[in-house]
């Protein structure tokens, strides 16, 4: 079963762009990336610049809108996230559990869609497309 963690740091809605981490809690962070890769769980990781730097598509009568950050409305934005895989989701909550997160954060933990979890018009509208996940060049 493969889990996305997501990082969700309170306050990140109105960071400036540029802002980054502090260095001690980045180095805390690799240790616990370091134990998600030696235990065989870690699939991916990424941390994520501010939603004033980024942009949201929206899509209203098919016409797509652009809005550029940051959003005023938001009140919780991801700033990273882990991809990782394991047995059950009382595991992921686990490893989410032992992140050496800081009072203003927040990890959400949501299992990721397998193609068993779809029921069969689903899997038919899919067929043919399943392949193109690993022939994306970031795979």
């Amino acid at each position: 079963m493969r889990f996305m963690m997501l990082m969700i740091p309170k306050g990140y809605e109105t960071a400036v762009p540029g802002t980054m981490p502090d260095a001690a809690g980045v180095e805390k962070m690799m240790k616990y990336n370091e134990e998600l890769q030696k235990a065989g769980v870690l699939l991916s990781l990424d941390g994520l610049h501010p939603p004033s730097m980024g942009a949201r598509v929206s899509f209203s009568g098919g016409k797509p809108t652009i809005a550029d950050g940051p959003f005023a409305e938001a009140k919780e934005l991801v700033g990273g996230y882990w991809m990782i895989q394991v047995r059950s989701r009382e595991e992921a909550i686990e490893w989410a559990a032992r992140c050496p997160a800081g009072d203003n954060e927040i990890i959400e933990v949501r299992q990721v869609q397998e193609m068993d979890d779809f029921p069969e018009d689903v899997k038919k509208a899919i067929a043919g497309f399943a392949d193109l996940r690993s022939q994306s060049p970031s795979s």
